[in-house]
């Protein structure tokens, strides 16, 4: 029966004690409101202002009573009950949660986690202040016994032994002082640079500290010398790299490693793992406490780190002082392997919130990336559609007239239809290569005509951005194992991105070259390289330029357009080929390449030619018109078919029109042919539709136009801008090319300067 538990019940309150009482809550003002009501209480209030200040705190000092907001940034306060909780020391600390609402789970969840009390904000101060006094009363009267039960302990022991208690004086006062320094950081590094100090010289001439874990995941060795001459400090010495450092740990090793089975609940102490020291005052038949196991070697006597079940290093003395002051140096280690755990715990806390907050991130930006792709798939998928809506009109209103301008529409609908097909397909195939449901049909081939007919889909627009394409093909045949149609979309997809991403009047090259194997269990490769000497790709997107729905950075005009798919698709049917692709570039402004291995098929395999693709239907240009018509409208569109489409159908409304495809240009007409209506597409590229507009307006004769955003872009913010940029009217692709007529004409009834309403309703 413990000596203190003959006192229960006898002791007297000291009205000088005072009680710690923390306070968590995130809010300035809420801290300030438990602090005046709390203030009458006399006692320490400590203030945290989040869950790890509040660990941090709880960690330092012991307390009477937590007061925890529930709703916390970061840690809540839930968990941060939690985490208290797995603290010996806080392990019945009472926690009264404060709350502005509180649900029966989540009461019930507090309780759980040994919550005492709920009290609902607005707090009334009297029921606080009751509340948290009766806990201060418990605390201070458990702490008064506490204390008087030791005190009459120490009384008994020093008339028993009047130099033992003196000596016990000491090394309370010693280890009190040890465990503030201690426990006063949770950073491994310096409380092991504490732990030697107090270590060397005073109780040894050096000292070894082994940590298997630090709190950063790896161990940690740190020597202490004693210094040479008086006034000096201690020589600390990092790692185990010299030789007598190695000497050491492996020392600290090999006997730690004797000492452990002994250590571990259940364990049986061997003769070789027997502590060599008893300490006197306990019976001959009472096991020694784990703290006091120590081990002498040869190069010194061994302490172990223990802080519950766990072994967390190892302290080698070296040449310990004589007689060895062990009760005091196994007592230090004790503490010292609380706070070594407490720093690892502490540590490991940092790693799960940064390990959360990374998840967060990454949740975030996944987030992001499909919101960007929801938004430029909607626009993307209005640009075909706006000329297709055009052109369906023109035929509607020449059914029976003019076969040129019928024929003309007709072409638009086809090329706007094909590019939205292929925009839906390249979606749909990625889906289905990331399900496993593509089959290739496998066949011998002439990679050369692969080459060929891939280049057939794009040629058209090579030609109009008037850039030149250079094939080199090699003069035998390239044979290889493969499905044609897949393999001529991955040359048409190579192409067409080179082309996007290079300017006007730009170059594009396309190589085929055969690569002898190495090795004779090997085959040849086949090497497609696309070149260009066009944007090129900053090194920070290269290495995840094959990454779905990847692209570079988008300006306004979004002029390269596409889904960021194209390249997705093409790894992934290279790879379906037992092949691979990589991207190379330069930087910005330096061009790119896009090499494609593919392996040869064996010499006595006969390739076969794919088949014919039929050629793109060219592209139809309008003849110069009349300029008769009593209103002058200009048409400003980047996308040729959805200008030519629309100006079509004003024309038969009986409107003059001309189109400009670009911002310049649009400014240069309308100095020179002062346009009543100008119809303006915002995404241009270069000089953007708001600039336009913007310089429209403050042109002479600018403010009695008529300007029309037309435009992919219809969120609130975007009419907003339009509004400021000076437009008249905010219209969405794809727009109804009668309500177009039917607003010009109804501004034409009106004022000359009077501006038409808002035509969002169209």
């Amino acid at each position: 029966m413990p000596l203190s538990a003959l006192y229960d019940g006898y002791a007297t309150p000291d009205a000088a004690a005072r009680a710690s009482i923390l306070i968590v809550d995130d809010l300035p003002e809420k801290l300030l409101v438990f602090e005046t009501i709390l203030a009458d209480l006399d006692q320490h209030l400590v203030i945290a202002r989040s869950g790890s200040e509040a660990l941090r705190e709880v960690l330092r000092q012991q307390f009477a009573v937590i007061l925890m907001d529930v709703n916390m940034p970061g840690i809540d306060g839930l968990e941060t009950a939690r985490l208290i909780r797995g603290y010996r020391r806080s392990a019945h600390t009472p926690i009264i949660f404060v709350t502005a609402y509180a649900d029966e789970l989540q009461t019930a969840q507090g309780y759980s986690l040994g919550a005492v009390d709920y009290i609902l904000s607005p707090v009334i101060p009297d029921v606080l202040r009751s509340k948290v006094r009766v806990f201060v009363d418990l605390f201070l009267m458990q702490q008064r016994l506490r204390q008087q039960a030791l005190e009459r302990i120490a009384i008994a022991r020093a008339e028993a032994a009047q130099r033992a208690a003196e000596e016990n004086t000491r090394r309370s006062i010693f280890l009190a002082q040890a465990g503030r320094e201690l426990a006063d950081s949770l950073d491994a590094d310096v409380a092991m640079r504490r732990l030697l100090s107090l270590v060397v010289p005073s109780f040894a001439s050096r000292a070894l500290l082994w940590l298997r874990d630090a709190g950063h995941g790896h161990e940690r060795v740190l020597r202490c010398d004693a210094p040479v001459a008086a006034g000096e400090a201690p020589l600390f010495i990092e790692g185990r790299e010299q030789m007598l450092s190695e000497v050491l740990y492996n020392a600290t090793r090999s006997a730690l490693e004797q000492m452990v089975p002994a250590l571990l609940p259940g364990g049986s102490p061997t003769a070789q793992a027997q502590p060599t020291f008893a300490p006197s005052g306990l019976p001959d038949d009472e096991p020694a406490p784990r703290a006091l196991l120590h081990r002498d070697t040869a190069a010194g006597a061994v302490l172990p780190l223990v802080a519950g079940e766990r072994t967390l290093g190892g302290l080698l003395l070296g040449d310990p002082h004589q007689p060895p002051d062990w009760p005091t140096l196994e007592e230090l280690a004790g503490r010292a392997a609380i706070a070594f755990e407490n720093a690892r715990l502490y540590g490991a806390l940092q790693a799960e919130i940064v390990e959360r907050r990374q998840a967060e991130a990454e949740l975030l930006e996944a987030s992001r990336r499909k919101d960007e792709f929801l938004a430029m798939l909607s626009h993307e998928l209005r640009n075909p559609l706006a000329p297709i809506r055009n052109a369906i009109e023109v035929m509607r209103a020449l059914a029976g007239g003019d076969d040129t301008r019928l024929g003309e529409a007709v072409a638009v609908t086809d090329r706007q239809a094909k590019h939205l097909t292929r925009l839906v397909d390249e979606l749909l195939d990625v889906a289905r290569i990331s399900q496993g449901k593509i089959v290739l049909k496998n066949e011998t081939l002439d990679l050369r005509d692969i080459v060929r007919h891939g280049l057939e889909p794009v040629q058209s627009l090579i030609e109009s951005q008037g850039q030149q394409l250079r094939l080199q093909l090699p003069d035998h045949p390239a044979p290889i194992r493969g499905d044609a149609a897949r393999l001529i979309q991955v040359v048409t997809n190579l192409v067409h991105n080179a082309s996007k991403y290079t300017a006007p009047d730009g170059s594009i090259e396309l190589t085929l070259t055969r690569e002898e194997a190495e090795g004779a269990d090997r085959s040849a490769t086949f090497v497609l390289a696309v070149r260009d000497n066009g944007r090129g790709i900053a090194a920070s997107l290269l290495p995840h330029v094959f990454d779905l729905f990847e692209q570079g950075p988008r300006g306004l005009d979004r002029n390269q357009g596409g889904l960021g798919v194209g390249l997705t698709l093409v790894q992934r049917l290279v790879q379906l080929h037992h092949g691979h692709v990589v991207a190379n570039s330069d930087g910005p402004g330096h061009g790119s390449t896009f090499e494609v291995r593919l392996p040869a098929a064996a010499v006595e395999e006969t390739p076969m030619t794919t088949a014919d693709v039929p050629p793109p239907v060219p592209v139809a240009r309008d003849e110069p018109r009349d300029r008769g018509g009593p209103c002058r409208v200009m048409v400003v569109d980047d996308n040729r078919d959805a200008a030519d489409s629309m100006a079509v159908f004003l024309e038969l409304a009986g409107l003059e029109t001309t189109v400009q495809l670009d911002g310049p240009c649009a400014l240069d007409a309308a100095a020179a042919w002062a346009p009543h209506v100008v119809l303006l597409d915002i995404g241009l590229p270069g000089l953007d539709g708001y600039e336009v507009a913007r310089r429209l307006r403050a042109a002479p004769g600018g403010a009695a136009a008529l300007l029309i955003a037309l435009t992919g872009y219809g969120q609130q913010d975007d009419r907003r801008r339009a509004h400021e940029a000076g437009f008249d009217v905010h219209l969405v692709k794809p727009a109804d090319p009668d309500a177009v007529v039917e607003l010009i004409q109804e501004w034409r009834q009106r004022d000359g300067t009077a501006r038409p309403a808002e035509a969002a309703a169209r």
